[in-house]
């Protein structure tokens, strides 16, 4: 079994993640790329949803959404925040959580994989995400492009940039198929993948 990954996030990121400014970002950019690329289904998992911004979006567009966070209090803030909506929050680790394999009609993973402490642990949780998602389904992801301006917005973060030139072969040894990474602009990547076989 994987060892729980450490996070962690200096204050003033973090607050950014729960600001105005980065809610309005993810409607007018985030959001209509999730309208235009695929349906995401009545079950949909999302991983690392921080102070829920990006959950909150979702729940727009979801039947229902399953948020994984690893933080403890970041966690319990957001069930908090989000009680009475369609919405179960976990407080865990993707890669262990108890979830069953197959389940989902959809996952994303919005700016997270970098905060993972390694390599091995953003692969170890493309490979869990394969499992949960069912025959079919996507998974949707956005994360940023290393750079020194990213670096000095994390510093004291636990930061470990993804090559978006080496994604799709990693997505593929993960077992997705379809894979597409592309860049809207010189700040961030997208990509999607499909967990292989008829969508059911």
């Amino acid at each position: 079994m994987p060892e729980r990954y450490q996070c962690r996030m200096n204050e003033t990121h973090l607050s950014y993640l729960a600001s105005p400014a980065w809610a309005e970002k993810l409607r007018t950019d985030l959001l209509p790329w999730l309208r235009q690329v695929t349906d995401l289904g009545d079950d949909l998992l999302e991983i690392g949803p921080g102070p829920g911004l990006t959950t909150d979006l979702l729940l727009e567009v979801a039947g229902k959404v399953t948020a994984v966070e690893v933080d403890h209090d970041l966690a319990a803030g957001l069930r908090e925040r989000l009680r009475g909506q369609n919405v179960e929050i976990i407080h865990g680790d993707a890669r262990t959580a108890e979830l069953d394999e197959g389940r989902f009609s959809a996952g994303t993973c919005f700016s997270m994989l970098h905060h993972m402490d390694s390599p091995q642990a953003q692969d170890e949780l493309f490979v869990r995400l394969n499992a949960l998602l069912r025959p079919g389904a996507a998974l949707l992801g956005v994360d940023s492009i290393d750079s020194e301006m990213i670096r000095q917005g994390h510093r004291d973060d636990t930061y470990v940039p993804v090559d978006p030139g080496t994604l799709e072969e990693r997505l593929h040894a993960a077992g997705f198929a379809d894979v597409t990474v592309h860049r809207p602009d010189q700040h961030q990547f997208r990509f999607t993948a499909r967990r292989p076989g008829p969508f059911s």
